[in-house]
């Protein structure tokens, strides 16, 4: 079983020693992804822009891979198996994962399962993100109205994409965009 806690205190620091808030830290078993190897994913952003470009990515890889590495070399291995590492941005459909992602997206429609249920015995909740007030976060739900739920209740929640979404969402980098050829097959 693989240490989620002890892999983010690994990578947080790397995250934040490149200027990134780390969004999220994942493991996909084999069976998720129908692959023979598990899958460590790490989200990133840049604080000021909500975004990581490739370079970003590619740097942050490298400084991940070898701080595990290192841990690896002194006798700390984090993940017995063989995986694959995938450093990425949240996207603009982004995971909820932190207290001020809840602040951050208020009024945007979002997808949320909790681990106990709430009005109804209802796990599946999917309306408008009304914020967080300590640890609670409270949601106008399509089909139950206004329900407040504990943050540690959160089992997953993400953004939908939505026209408003996207008018809220600052414009992505395409710095190098340019650069990018296109292979014509023969």
């Amino acid at each position: 079983m693989v240490d989620i806690a002890r892999l983010t205190e690994v990578i947080e620091p790397e995250v934040k020693a490149l200027g990134f808030d780390l969004v999220r830290v994942r493991i996909f078993g084999k069976s998720e992804v129908g692959d023979d190897e598990i899958a460590l994913q790490i989200m990133a952003e840049n604080p000021a822009t909500g975004q990581l470009v490739l370079d970003d990515c590619v740097a942050l890889s490298h400084r991940i891979s070898d701080r595990m590495d290192a841990l690896e070399e002194a006798g700390e291995t984090l993940i017995e198996e063989a995986y694959r590492l995938e450093v990425s941005s949240p996207g603009i459909d982004r995971p909820l994962t932190r207290p001020k992602d809840y602040a951050a997206w208020a009024g945007h429609e979002t997808k949320v399962n909790l681990v106990n249920p709430v009005e109804g015995n209802r796990k599946a909740l999917h309306g408008d993100l009304v914020g967080i007030e300590g640890d609670v976060v409270t949601l106008d739900d399509k089909k139950s109205g206004r329900v407040s739920f504990p943050l540690s209740d959160i089992q997953s929640a993400r953004l939908i994409l939505t026209d408003r979404l996207i008018a809220a969402t600052r414009p992505l980098d395409t710095s190098g965009a340019d650069d990018i050829l296109e292979e014509q097959e023969d």
